[in-house]
């Protein structure tokens, strides 16, 4: 296994603090791929895995932040036109999507590093820059998938709460380790759906240890409707941003996205790679940028405008919530978040897990009309209210 590493790749674990007898299972990560345990959402859904038998066919599924809308009329044309030609890896189509993605971005072509969505490059920059000296930290609560990577390589995570207005504290983080090798920051956030400024972000970015990175992770940007920061990786800071085409373009199943950041920063992490991307994700992802201007400000009004009637609504049941600027919800059911699940699982609506540190919320995702109106049918009778 040591021999598929690269003399550079061998030095920087050293660097880390790896000591030699953990080369091997380094050495794992580099061909696991989809195989590693903290892989995907599921895997971090407490109420999925505890569930028994199969999920009702006639189930509303609000519960993993996808887009019922699924991919544009374009993408899903342009899908269909390649399938019979999917015997062929196709790199081009590759190539394609990384110099249009670029392009829109301001950035050189070198500057993207594609993937089968964002989840890859999350895992692969926390084993990249993390390491037993070289901790995690992440907002609490926030998307775990970053905690449960560092776990893996044998790095600490310090779990830092969000302010008062949500936001993630970007002073007490870099506070928590003066050491870290990683700053995870999901903006918006996952599961809360708020907002960290600009201003935070390049406070945070002044002020964070030297050769630690800041692993950006826009998945719901487009749903906020505010600049991405993609003009940070232009000027060369210590920042990785994550995109996925799995949420306002709606194509979780089909995996799409990248990673955008300094030639050198994606070099790090890309002996964690291998392998030629799905070529429907690939194709899918070009129609939906090239389709991006119209089709982002249409998607956002739609999800936009079904997540505040929901809203509205729990004001009206005086249930209280965290207001989100993404397709999710998080609301406070004041008991036990598990005994809701449970309960709405019961009436055939499954809504997202809880978290530890707000163990009374539930993360609703937003789906279609037909399916909100379902939720808060269901809702009122296991709230009753």
């Amino acid at each position: 296994m040591q021999n598929l590493m690269s003399s550079d790749v061998r030095k920087d674990l050293v660097a880390r603090g790896f000591t030699r007898r953990n080369f091997g299972r380094i050495a794992a990560l580099m061909t696991a791929g989809s195989t590693l345990p903290f892989y995907n959402e599921s895997a971090l859904a407490q109420g999925l895995s505890a569930m028994r038998g199969p999920i009702p066919p006639d189930t509303v599924r609000i519960n993993a932040n996808e887009n019922p809308m699924g991919p544009c009329n374009e993408a899903a044309e342009a899908i269909s036109a390649i399938v019979r030609n999917g015997g062929r890896y196709q790199y081009e189509q590759t190539f394609a999507f990384s110099s249009l993605q670029a392009d829109l971005e301001g950035l050189k072509s070198n500057y993207v590093l594609p993937f089968a969505g964002s989840s890859a490059p999350l895992h692969q920059s926390v084993m990249a820059f993390t390491s037993p000296s070289k901790p995690l930290v992440v907002g609490d609560p926030g998307y775990e998938a970053a905690g449960r990577a560092a776990e893996f390589v044998g790095a600490k995570t310090f779990n830092v709460p969000l302010t008062k207005t949500y936001a993630h504290d970007v002073k007490a983080m870099v506070t928590a380790a003066p050491n870290a090798g990683v700053f995870y920051i999901c903006n918006p956030n996952n599961p809360t759906g708020t907002l960290t400024s600009r201003a935070d972000l390049e406070w945070l970015l002044a002020n964070k240890p030297a050769g630690s990175i800041l692993l950006l992770d826009e998945a719901y940007i487009h749903f906020a409707g505010i600049p991405t920061a993609s003009d940070l990786v232009a000027a060369d800071q210590d920042i990785i941003i994550l995109r996925t085409f799995s949420k306002l373009y709606g194509m979780a199943g089909l995996r799409a996205g990248a990673a955008l950041a300094r030639p050198d920063l994606l070099a790090r992490i890309s002996p964690y790679s291998a392998g030629a991307l799905p070529v429907t994700g690939m194709v899918g992802a070009i129609a939906s940028l090239k389709a991006a201007k119209t089709l982002v400000p249409e998607r956002r009004k739609i999800i936009g405008d079904r997540r505040d009637d929901v809203c509205s609504w729990l004001t009206a049941k005086n249930i209280k919530f965290v207001p989100s600027v993404s397709n999710k919800v998080m609301i406070d059911t004041g008991r036990p978040g598990r005994e809701v699940f449970d309960a709405m699982l019961k009436e055939k609506v499954l809504i997202g897990r809880t978290w530890q540190a707000w163990p009374t919320y539930v993360r609703v995702s937003i789906g279609t009309k037909d399916e909100m109106e379902k939720f808060e049918a269901a809702f009122a009778r296991v709230m009753s209210v």
